[in-house]
């Protein structure tokens, strides 16, 4: 099974982008988290922002919207090239319909899901998505710590994606290190946003080296 991880620039130097971008060409994708201060208390980018990303990015982008309306927004994002889209579905009106409109654009199409929200209603959706994104902190700004307690979801998620035979990548974005990366592949996880691990500990590919080892070695083998 393949590992990815994918920095979040939520913690690089906002005014040395293209530097900071550079210090992660090891990565697999780039996480940007997108903030409105509505769905999340915290404002971030917007999509000139993410079109200026994606000329300068060598990396493909992982867009993660934590905002309310996606339904309205989240096309954009895919409009300026952006490899992956996730909407939160505690914020979108029609998921599937959300999704399949992203695919059409041509993004891969992401639903996410904070710490307390049940995942059972989405499993039978799966087909629609290519990425479910499993929040192990409440979203809203980086360095949180990680809540274990959000495990049984990654399980109960990659025993569906098994059982239906999907690509569906299992993301985990908030408090990953060497620690808690080891936690979530055992529950499932192939796909790690980490974003203070990798940018405020020395050399950048030093950290998603040392990330990527620890989940290969844990990965749930299937």
């Amino acid at each position: 099974m393949t590992v990815r991880i994918n920095p979040s620039i939520l913690t690089a130097d906002f005014a040395n982008l293209e530097h900071e971008l550079a210090r992660i060409e090891t990565a697999d994708l780039v996480h940007v988290d997108v903030m409105d201060n509505h769905f999340v208390p915290n404002l971030t980018f917007g999509p000139r922002m993410v079109e200026s990303l994606q000329r300068v990015s060598r990396l493909p982008l992982d867009v993660h919207l934590m905002i309310d309306g996606p339904d309205r927004w989240a096309p954009g994002y895919a409009e300026v090239g952006a490899f992956s889209v996730t909407f939160h579905a505690e914020a979108v009106a029609e998921p599937v319909a959300l999704a399949r409109r992203l695919r059409e654009i041509g993004s891969r199409a992401g639903i996410a899901v904070k710490p307390g929200t049940l995942i059972e209603p989405y499993l039978e959706l799966l087909p629609e998505f290519d990425q479910v994104l499993v929040m192990t902190v409440e979203p809203g700004f980086g360095g949180q710590t990680f809540i274990e307690e959000t495990m049984p979801k990654l399980v109960a998620l990659r025993e569906a994606v098994s059982r239906y035979g999907l690509d569906v990548w299992l993301q985990v974005d908030g408090g990953i290190n060497e620690q808690t990366i080891v936690m979530a592949a055992e529950a499932g996880a192939d796909t790690f946003v980490a974003g203070s691990s990798v940018f405020n500990g020395g050399d950048p590919s030093e950290q998603i080296a040392a990330l990527r080892a620890a989940a290969l070695a844990h990965i749930h083998a299937h």
